[in-house]
């Protein structure tokens, strides 16, 4: 990888950690495990990430033999996984499991970021325990600007939209808090029921909508790792 140079030893760690170690690689990795394909799907995933880095980064993953590219359905270019990148998962796993047993969730939540909190939860939500009918969740973050206080989930046939401007539906349940609860909330520092009892999390909207939230929400992967620190 150009940018960090090499290491000059042997040892498979070594030679691993030039490929791998270089800022934001990981994080790349990570979005096509969660099966990211398209460039911009891949950008709303590291949205701090500058395109150009990331066009970088996609490239010298493809000369190491982790990724493969082919032109997609529209005719863009997608980004998949080889089997060497495959086989990356089970690492990538492991660092996040990691990181929940062992980082302070003070520190974790230094790092707020309502676009990454809303793709991750975009990608996880399940539409089962909602209506059968198009269903659209608001959530609010009130202390935010006005381009990142409002976000938008369209559920409808299974598929779940993701939305930072009004889609123009009716709201079926507003979901409102702090972006520093509801991240806490989602990476399981924090517990539904106590959010609610305590006015840091507010639900306005259908009954049996605002009942399944526990469910149909999911929680980040990493949520359940036991932690080992508070």
């Amino acid at each position: 990888m150009g940018d960090q140079g090499s290491y000059g030893q042997f040892c498979p760690v070594s030679m691993a950690a030039e490929i791998l170690c270089t800022r934001w690689t990981a994080l790349v990795v990570r979005e096509l495990l969660c099966g990211s394909t398209r460039f911009n799907d891949l950008r709303r995933g590291v949205p701090r990430m500058s395109p150009s880095l990331l066009s970088k980064r996609l490239k010298d993953l493809e000369k190491a033999g982790v990724i493969v590219t082919a032109p997609g359905s529209s005719g863009s270019t997608e980004y998949r996984l080889s089997a060497a990148g495959e086989e990356l998962g089970p690492i990538i796993l492991g660092m996040g499991f990691w990181g929940q047993r062992w980082i302070e969730s003070q520190l974790s939540l230094q790092n707020l970021d309502p676009s990454l909190l809303m793709w991750d939860i975009r990608r996880k939500l399940d539409p089962q325990p909602l209506p059968a009918r198009k269903c659209t969740i608001q959530f609010q973050y009130p202390e935010l600007r006005d381009a990142q206080r409002n976000w938008w989930m369209v559920i409808e046939n299974g598929e779940v939209d993701l939305c930072s401007s009004d889609p123009g539906y009716e709201v079926n349940l507003l979901v409102r808090s702090s972006l520093r609860t509801m991240t806490a909330i989602w990476m399981g520092f924090a517990a539904i029921p106590r959010e609610l009892e305590a006015g840091r999390l507010e639900l306005e909207g259908e009954r049996p909508i605002a009942n399944a939230i526990q469910r149909w929400l999911s929680l980040s992967t990493f949520a359940p790792e036991p932690r080992q620190v508070s």
